[in-house]
């Protein structure tokens, strides 16, 4: 016989709950971007700088040895920087969120996904943060005139990011406590990840029997991720494909969550 605590309407419910406390992981979120940068002059600006920086350098160093284009692939690497960002966070940081806020867990009575949707939140904000960068690039190298409606895909390209992080969160927060040599796993498979994923390369820059083994790339799920976002931020065409890909995933993503909620939230107070 299931507890009432493992039924799937106490998970839905801890859900329903920790969004209507939007006002105390909205505050919070903030707080963590506040806090991170106190005293400092330019505040959360120095989380686009850093970015900016970053991408300068690695977008001037691939596009000499690919023989690329320093005005279209900076742009390239910029975004693809900034929306891997988000990706990388979800997975690192989302396996830390319930070890990180063991004290709020045990001692503030509030639904565990006010934590979940705290972390997603302080992405976003860096996210948001981060866009300035791509506003700079539309402007200097003229990616304004390459832009079309179909622009406006990125923004359901950006809701399915956000989505996905919600439950990447929720899956890795809850095993990463359970499991704590998940964490380190998680910390290697990341960083195969990204020299996997074309975030500083493109399929396109290969040729000849290169092309075809660049096309195994599109067997990393990222690398649609990427795609929904950025194609359209950058005025390319999207392939079908990438949509199904991320949909498919977000769908079983979202049932490994809620199946982890309704069997493992009340646990997680005690792994902590």
């Amino acid at each position: 016989m299931v507890s009432d605590s493992q039924s799937f309407g106490r998970a839905f419910k801890d859900f329903r709950d920790g969004f209507s406390q939007r006002e105390l992981w909205l505050a919070l979120g903030w707080q963590d971007i506040k806090q991170r940068y106190r005293r400092s002059v330019l505040g959360p600006f120095w989380i686009t700088i850093a970015t900016g920086l970053q991408a300068a350098a690695m977008g001037v160093l691939y596009a000499t040895l690919f023989g690329q284009s320093l005005s279209s692939y900076l742009p390239y690497v910029t975004v693809g920087l900034i929306v891997w960002n988000v990706i990388n966070a979800s997975i690192l940081e989302g396996s830390d969120v319930f070890i990180a806020n063991e004290g709020l867990i045990k001692q503030l009575p509030s639904a565990l996904s006010v934590h979940v949707y705290r972390l997603v939140w302080r992405q976003f904000l860096f996210f948001a943060h981060n866009l300035i960068i791509y506003v700079v690039m539309v402007a200097a190298f003229g990616i304004w005139r390459h832009l079309h409606w179909s622009g406006l895909l990125a923004i359901p390209g950006l809701m399915l990011l956000f989505l996905n992080a919600i439950w990447v969160t929720i899956v890795f927060g809850i095993f990463s406590t359970r499991y704590r040599d998940l964490a380190p796993i998680l910390g290697s498979t990341t960083l195969m990840l990204f020299v996997l994923t074309p975030v500083m390369w493109k399929t396109s820059a290969l040729s000849g029997t290169a092309s075809d083994r660049a096309k195994l790339a599109e067997l990393v799920p990222t690398f649609h991720y990427l795609e929904i976002v950025r194609a359209p931020l950058l005025g390319d065409p999207i392939h079908l494909r990438s949509w199904v890909v991320v949909l498919s995933i977000t769908v079983v993503g979202w049932i490994i969550a809620i199946l982890a909620m309704k069997k493992f939230r009340s646990r997680v107070p005690y792994w902590v």
